[in-house]
């Protein structure tokens, strides 16, 4: 199993520690220069993961003995963060592939040969992967139901029929992993691996959003594409899902990584708001507004809700990988509250700068739009809160 070969060898190379501040500041500033361009575009990224991949930054948390890096969550929450202050769209795609890698159930679940050739691709700077889940009537398989995807059993594997939509990464990832359900009689459900290359596929390019625009989280049709029968990588009885039989590591990855994603957007709007502050002086004033006690007092709430989100997701994250992870009740509560937080550092700069703030030719516009994005991602708000209150309540 691939998780014997991750125990064989614990000793960490050279070359695989702690990514410098420096190299993570270089890697902001890189990416940034292209933003506005592929917010403007809608295209994939490709020069920036062309980019990370020369960084050595796609096979982040492959295990070392598969010749990554072997990150824990923390160190993927500070790469994240960084990719996230430059381009937040390449940051949720990047996002996808280390969430795969990062859990442990993968390695134990899925075959051995399949687990190992994606991480190599990763630490080759390929095999970015990507989950398609959202159907056009199922809506997010968070909330329950059954997906209309079907994989239908061949004499050479599985074919796959159906739409998915809101799928983050579609026309730049190697790899799909796609929920769907069997056409068993009693029918079983979960991921199946799809090479993005397969016959049968087809991108509709409808992904055209207020942010997160290079994203390219189009509408992905399947009509009979084949993949093999051990690429059904984890399929269960839909009660064993609705049991909670994931790993529950998912979660915490999941809300923390968004959580920092979309405080790095928030971070890009406050560094451009403070020179913008800085190097407006009016006529009337004769000095920047950088010096008015109201606007000093308004800068000083964005860095208290920053330094909030800062705090909560380091520390959660720390937890984690210190064997003692926060519960998704906890670790959701972090994402409601960090997104909130983030929106509202923004909508200050907005409230500062008046047109110039909502001006396209200003980033803190571009900022703006990206970060309300946030309010998308499951868990909703109203799905954390139920359980937060239920929790509470001992429900």
């Amino acid at each position: 199993m691939a998780t014997q070969a991750m125990q064989q060898d614990d000793a960490r190379p050279a070359s695989a520690g702690p990514i410098s501040v420096d190299q993570l500041d270089r890697l902001t500033r890189r990416l940034a220069e292209t933003a506005e361009h592929y917010d403007r575009s809608g295209e994939f990224p490709r020069a920036n993961f062309d980019l990370l991949a020369a960084e050595g930054l796609i096979g982040l948390t492959v295990p070392r003995a598969l010749g990554g890096r072997g990150a824990g969550l923390g160190e993927a929450i500070r790469v994240l963060a960084a990719v996230a202050k430059g381009e937040p769209s390449t940051a949720l795609i990047l996002f996808m592939t280390y969430h795969h890698h990062a859990t442990p159930a993968r390695a134990r679940n899925w075959p051995q040969a399949i687990y190992e050739r994606l991480a190599r691709d990763a630490v080759a700077g390929r095999g970015l992967i990507g989950g398609l889940r959202v159907e056009p009537e199922l809506g997010t398989p968070v909330r329950g139901g059954l997906p209309a995807t079907i994989a239908r059993r061949t004499a050479d594997g599985w074919a796959i029929s159906g739409t998915k939509i809101y799928s983050t990464g579609s026309t730049g990832l190697d790899w799909f992993s796609v929920w769907a359900k069997t056409d068993e009689d009693v029918p079983r459900v979960g991921n199946f691996l799809v090479r993005a290359d397969s016959a049968g596929i087809d991108i509709e390019p409808v992904w055209d959003h207020l942010g997160m625009r290079a994203t390219v989280s189009h509408a992905v049709h399947f009509a009979d594409t084949p993949t093999p029968f051990d690429h059904a990588v984890d399929i269960r009885r839909p009660e064993q899902w609705a049991a909670g039989a994931g790993d529950p590591s998912l979660a915490i990855w999941n809300a923390l990584a968004i959580s920092t994603i979309y405080d790095g957007v928030a971070r890009a709007a406050r560094d451009w708001l403070r020179a913008y502050l800085n190097d407006r002086v009016p006529t009337n004033l004769g000095a920047s507004l950088a010096t008015l006690p109201r606007v000093q007092e308004k800068f000083g709430e964005i860095e208290t809700l920053l330094q909030v989100n800062r705090t909560l997701i380091r520390d959660a994250a720390a937890r984690y990988d210190a064997g003692d992870p926060p519960s998704a009740v906890e670790v959701n509560n972090i994402k409601y509250l960090t997104t909130a937080n983030a929106i509202r550092a923004v909508e200050i700069g907005l409230e500062l700068t008046g047109n110039p703030g909502i001006s396209r030719k200003n980033p803190l516009e571009r900022h703006y739009r990206d970060v309300l994005c946030s309010r998308i991602h499951s868990p909703q708000t109203d799905t954390i809160l139920i359980a937060a209150g239920r929790a509470a309540l001992g429900n």
